[in-house]
């Protein structure tokens, strides 16, 4: 197995609840692991952006490293009941919203369980906190984890045990889960569809602002970068296959400093939209990465990057992961602050925004409908 981001210390072994009933519930699949940053100093310095005071300033690419290392741990340790041999593997991560920035300075507790199970793919539901005397949920991240057997072209899926859902919070949270699987699916749908009329007249406008003679917008094909990596034995996880969470860290990091082209205060994630994972690195591939901001909005931009391997003989080259981030443009006080337009020209740039901001659009539509609920609920509760 990879090495975990985490070093030693106390803390550093996750806690397995396992209630030791025959039965498998989600509750029984809870794993926990603490970061103690507030009295480990080497482990707070190396989680830090910068030296220095500022809010948000936690590396959220190694806290995803850390993150998929915990839901690989706890889906194979469910999938080795039904199969001594398994071995599991990241396939998606998906829509991790950050409510709150993590602080640092203060221990963040990680909480892990499988919320719902297929055949063969298992999701692992994350909670991440700041733990008591001043409780605070940073963030909940949702893993898919597939169980497999065997190697190199030999590898295949394998089934799982069910889970057993024994009280109202666990059936809740599968069909949760279910559902989510579900607006995937719907979403990847309408992302295949061809623009509405108001989507079309959004493009054109975009496309005609660029033959002003005065134009000096930021065209989406100059915000792009590219960077490559060689994979080595020491980033090897299952035999002769990359860790995936070094991918993904990897990945936040370029579109980090990509999400800097436009904003001109300070970008910090807010999203980690879907990270797919489209075919296994093996060790001593050429990897490229690629980033691109695809969409900005008032304060926020959205930055794709795409992992191509290439393998060591040059006779295999695909894609192995697509990223999707949404950052947001803050002040010093954390206060949203405007970014520059994006202006897509070629059709490829045209599918991406498109895409992009018709999450966008969905998202307004659900905070809107979200704030609506909670006004009726405080409309009820002062008439009683």
């Amino acid at each position: 197995m990879g090495a975990s981001p985490y070093r030693g210390g106390e803390g550093g072994t996750p806690r397995n609840y396992d209630s030791g009933d025959e039965t498998m519930r989600p509750n029984a699949t809870s794993r926990e692991q603490l970061l103690p940053f507030s009295s480990d100093l080497e482990l707070r310095r190396r989680f830090m952006v910068v030296n220095e005071p500022v809010p948000a300033n936690m590396r959220f690419g190694l806290l995803l490293e850390v993150l998929d290392k915990l839901a690989e741990e706890s889906a194979l340790a469910y999938a080795r009941r039904s199969l001594a041999q398994a071995r599991v593997v990241t396939a998606a991560i998906d829509d991790i919203v950050l409510r709150t920035p993590a602080d640092v300075t203060r221990d963040l507790r990680l909480r892990a369980r499988l919320n719902w199970v297929g055949k063969s793919s298992m999701e692992v539901g994350i909670r991440i906190e700041h733990p008591a005397p001043h409780p605070v949920h940073v963030a909940s991240c949702y893993f898919t984890m597939v169980a497999r057997q065997g190697e190199g072209d030999a590898a295949r899926s394998v089934p799982v045990a069910p889970l057993e859902y024994l009280d109202d919070v666990e059936r809740r949270r599968g069909r949760t889960a279910a559902e989510r699987r579900e607006k995937r699916r719907r979403h990847a749908a309408v992302a295949a569809e061809p623009p509405s009329r108001e989507e079309y007249d959004l493009l054109a406008r975009l496309h005609a602002a660029q033959e002003a003679p005065d134009f000096s917008g930021h065209l989406a094909g100059a915000l792009t970068s590219a960077a490559w990596e060689r994979v080595y034995p020491e980033q090897e996880n299952v035999p002769s296959k990359v860790f995936g969470g070094h991918l993904v860290r990897r990945a936040y990091e370029l579109a980090g400093i990509q999400a800097e082209a436009i904003a001109p205060d300070r970008p910090v994630i807010v999203r980690v939209n879907r990270i797919n994972f489209v075919q296994p690195v093996r060790i001593g591939d050429r990897l490229q990465f690629v980033s691109r901001i695809v969409y900005a909005g008032r304060t926020s931009l959205c930055v794709e990057v795409t992992i191509e391997r290439t393998s060591r003989d040059r006779v295999t080259k695909a894609l192995s992961n697509t990223c999707v981030f949404t950052f947001v443009n803050v002040d010093e006080r954390m206060q949203p602050r405007p970014v520059a337009p994006v202006y897509p020209t070629t059709y490829a740039e045209d599918a991406r925004y498109l895409e992009a901001f018709r999450r966008h659009q969905r998202r307004r539509v659900q905070t809107a409908r979200g704030l609506s609920i909670v006004a009726s609920l405080q409309q009820s509760g002062a008439g009683d």
